[in-house]
């Protein structure tokens, strides 16, 4: 089992799973952060300090997606191992939707 990164991630990217995960498997885009699943060792620290609820186990149902996804981008963006600010707006996409298809970006992000 490993935990993923969804869509409420985008645009909020807050970094508090970053700072307590033991791994170091997350990695940064433009706009969200994934896990590298073959890194994630399944311990679940990192799901509770997601302000967002952005962490999922993948066992979730919710969860199929966003595992192909964060397989990908963990082998294309930066690894990120500290803890970052949000970007300014953050709270503001806190509760948005369905952000993927309109905000999701593939670019890199800056650890």
């Amino acid at each position: 089992m490993t935990y993923v990164v969804n869509e409420a991630c985008i645009r909020c990217k807050y970094t508090d799973c970053v700072e307590v995960c033991p791994v170091d498997c997350f990695y940064v885009g433009e706009n969200m952060l994934v896990i590298h699943p073959d890194e994630c060792i399944d311990c679940g620290v990192c799901e509770p300090e997601c302000p967002v609820e952005a962490i999922v186990p993948d066992t979730d149902p919710s969860a199929d997606a966003w595992l192909a996804l964060n397989r990908e981008y963990a082998e294309k963006w930066p690894n990120i191992t500290r803890k970052i600010d949000p970007p300014a707006d953050a709270d503001e996409w806190k509760d948005v939707p369905a952000k993927f298809e309109k905000y999701f970006s593939p670019e890199p992000g800056t650890p």
